[in-house]
């Protein structure tokens, strides 16, 4: 009896400890049923378990919190399971969904979260994994953007994103939402300022918008940066490479450093990482170095990436970001220039005087707080931010906007706080929101010569902007979206005197300064409807406020006061009707836009100088994308875009708007596939068009921006091999074929110096270690 009893109480226990251990088993696999590895299942804030290879995991049920679990791997949906019953003794089938099949989210078009389908505005989103891949390609954001957005123009391999417009407008940049861009005078160094790997993701709004304020005419690029994970734990991606070019490899090796980490503890999470790249020399299909000119030999690039969470609650939370961004040239050769149409800039051994060119610097520090139960259901977002950005143009042994040699930099430090509200409710039983705010932003910007001579006065805009954005629900799937923005802006420039183009102060004028006031509201309205996904079509008005190129005016002033200055703002109307098509694995999206002005800013060479051109403009165009995916292995795609504007004079006559705002005709394809969850292989082809709408002038030469371009057909490759859950190796190669080819930018500047041939093959080796 004494012996029974020890072995009964054992019994006893190890039945209560299994009981209270019962485990759940889940399968978890994708839409054909192959199954997922690595797929964390989290409950509360902590990972509870990781699939295998056949996509399985046992769990606890002790550990299940509120019966709920989430299974989130890359490359998929995260998804929510609720067990009805934990002492579940059969394998709970778990399906996720690939992130391409989604209805994906955009932030950017309404300053809050909505699905795309209900917004009627063309958008294109890049999501991570494209990154990815276009940045194992070619880091360069310019690149990367222009190879892949229907609408934009291509790269100009070079530092600068000169002629790079969006459906033949300047386009707003920002960073979460802080403006990069510097529309008081575009300095052309906005699409590079963030490395890629501290990109979630990247959000494309085409056709006039005002929801961001000034500079948007034909769009905005909105970098969304990487977010905290949703449970505790510790993250984190390392990355090393190198790029050169294999045919002509003297002085071409390049390296790349990149380490980014995040995490959550509790209630704070943290994103915290920085990268370094420099490019080596660059040389053309031939082996010869290309010229100098503004371009990217012997450049760093560097990063610094913070971001700072805290949850205060459920419905409270605050973040702090900080990003730097820095790219200059220390260039070991300089420009031997060529002939326009006729033999390339080449470059040739030397040190070019003056200081670096590029970017020395771009600060951007924000502060934002949220709260998403203020009243009603009240969403609010409080955003106060502050932007430093420097850019360094290269020096000149002469110039004919000025005396002598010089180098001249672009100074910008704008901050600004932005308040936006969303609430809910209901108009006779239609479902409705309205977002609702004010945008305070102060831009001082400003064009000097290192030496000290002023080549742009110091121009201060404070910007006060209220707003609202109605969206309803009119009938069952059909949206109607509308909303005003006022500007109220002020723009103050001190007395200041032109800058000299002889010697003893000859040529220079003085110019009384004054305020220049800008008033203005901003329309948009919008209808998508979405029952349907073989057809989702929409039409949209729309409007945008730009002070745009105000520093080209007042440098090139030839009256004494500012007040006698054709200075009026451009405010851009734009039409635009389109749709998208989803039927089985084919996807289908078309557009055609109308935009128009009262007033341009087409740059036009006068006496050696570029001024503003303030005529009516009106630019139309289309855009097609399309793609099919025949298995999980395999999918193909591609897109065309179109864009052609004119000027029109007071006597009814009209001229094409050049170069520096006309992008050619682009149309891209890729094949992407995948033969095992290990191999990732793209193909990708990229071409512009020809176009040829100018005549040389009397002098048998082409004015600026006005040059013919030819087509150009470039073939790239990315591909990556994992060797398991933490190592990656990837491949790309830019210009697989090694074309010789010029740039458009080379092409229509009709420039001596700027006629530039484009690089020849670049491969990028990458080992990638996450953790």
């Amino acid at each position: 009896m004494n012996f029974k009893r020890p072995i009964f109480l054992i019994i006893l226990v190890f039945l209560t400890v299994s009981l209270n251990a019962q485990s759940l088993r889940l399968k978890v696999e994708n839409e054909s049923k192959n199954p997922i590895s690595n797929a964390s299942v989290s409950s509360g804030n902590k990972i509870i378990g990781t699939t295998n290879k056949s996509g399985e995991v046992s769990i606890l049920s002790s550990e299940i919190q509120n019966n709920t679990v989430s299974i989130t791997a890359s490359e998929y949906e995260p998804f929510v399971h609720v067990f009805s019953n934990l002492q579940e003794k059969n394998i709970v089938s778990i399906v996720l969904i690939s992130e391409n099949k989604l209805q994906e989210v955009v932030i950017t078009a309404g300053r809050k979260q909505e699905n795309i389908a209900t917004v009627p505005s063309s958008i294109t989103i890049m999501s991570q994994k494209e990154i990815q891949v276009q940045s194992s390609i070619n880091t360069n954001l310019s690149s990367i953007l222009g190879n892949v957005i229907p609408g934009l123009g291509t790269s100009t391999n070079k530092a600068t994103n000169s002629g790079q417009t969006l459906r033949g407008r300047q386009v707003l940049v920002l960073i979460d939402g802080i403006p990069q861009s510097t529309p008081l005078m575009n300095g052309a160094r906005d699409i590079r300022v963030v490395d890629a790997n501290a990109i979630e993701r990247i959000e494309v709004i085409k056709g006039a918008t005002s929801i961001y304020g000034n500079g948007s005419g034909g769009g905005i690029i909105n970098y969304i940066t990487k977010k905290s994970p949703l449970v505790d734990s510790f993250q984190g991606i390392t990355t090393v490479g190198t790029t050169f070019n294999p045919l002509h490899g003297k002085e071409t090796f390049g390296y790349r450093v990149s380490q980014f980490f995040n995490g959550r503890k509790n209630k704070f999470s943290y994103v915290i990482g920085g990268a370094f790249d420099y490019t080596g020399l660059q040389r053309d299909a031939d082996g010869r170095p290309l010229g100098q000119t503004d371009g990217l030999s012997n450049s760093s690039q560097s990063n610094a990436f913070v971001k700072l969470g805290y949850d205060m609650d459920e419905h409270t939370s605050f973040n702090v970001v900080y990003n730097f961004y820095s790219s200059t040239q220390n260039a070991k050769y300089i420009s031997q220039t060529g002939v326009y149409g006729q033999t390339p800039t080449i470059g040739v051994r030397g040190t070019e005087p003056g200081k670096n060119a590029g970017t020395p610097f771009n600060h951007n520090f924000m502060f934002t707080f949220s709260k998403n139960n203020l009243f009603n259901s009240t969403q609010l977002d409080v955003s106060a931010y502050l932007n430093s950005f420097q850019s360094m143009n290269r020096y000149v042994a002469s110039a004919t906007a000025w005396y002598g040699p010089g180098q001249t930099m672009i100074n910008s430090n704008k901050n600004g706080t932005r308040i936006n509200l969303n609430t809910p409710f209901t108009i006779a039983s239609m479902a409705s929101e309205i977002t609702y705010g004010i945008d305070v932003l102060n831009d001082v910007t400003f064009q000097d010569l290192v030496d000290g001579r002023v080549y742009i006065p110091k121009m201060d805009m404070l910007n006060i902007a209220p707003y609202a954005q109605l969206k309803v629900d009119v009938l069952e799937n059909l949206i109607f979206k509308g909303g005003l923005r006022y500007e109220n802006a002020t723009v103050r420039v001190d007395d200041y005197n032109t800058i000299a183009s002889g010697p003893g102060n000859q040529g220079s004028i003085f110019v009384e300064g004054g305020k220049i006031p800008y008033n203005a509201t901003m329309f948009n309205a919008g209808l998508r409807f979405n029952k349907y996904e073989i057809f989702n079509p929409f039409v949209s008005f729309s409007q945008a406020f730009a002070i745009n190129e105000l520093g080209r005016i007042l440098r090139s002033a030839e009256e004494s006061t500012i007040a006698s200055l054709a200075t009026d703002p451009i405010i851009t109307n734009n039409y635009e009707a389109g749709f998208s098509s989803k039927f089985y694995n084919f996807n289908l999206t078309a557009a055609y836009y109308i935009s128009t002005s009262k007033l341009g800013a087409n740059l036009i060479e006068v006496d050696g100088r570029l001024v503003a051109q303030r005529e009516p403009e009106k630019i139309k165009g289309y855009e097609i994308t399309l793609d099919y995916r025949f298995s999980d292995k395999l999918n193909v795609g591609g897109s065309y875009s179109y864009v052609d504007g004119k000027a029109e004079f007071d006597d009814g006559s009209t001229v094409y708007l050049n170069g520096s705002r006309i992008a050619p005709p682009k149309a891209t394809g890729f094949i992407n596939y995948k033969p095992t969850s290990d191999w990732f292989l793209q193909l990708s082809w990229v071409n512009t068009g020809c176009r040829n709408r100018f005549e040389p002038n009397t002098n048998g030469r082409y004015n600026n921006s006005e040059g013919p371009i030819s087509t150009v057909n470039l073939i790239n490759f990315a591909g990556s091999y994992a060797f398991n859950k933490n190592w990656s190796l990837n491949l790309g190669v830019e210009n697989l074929l090694n074309n010789s080819y010029y740039s458009t930018l080379s092409q229509y500047r009709a420039v001596n110096a700027d006629y530039v041939m484009g690089s020849g093959m670049t491969t990028s080796l990458n080992l990638r270690y996450k953790f």
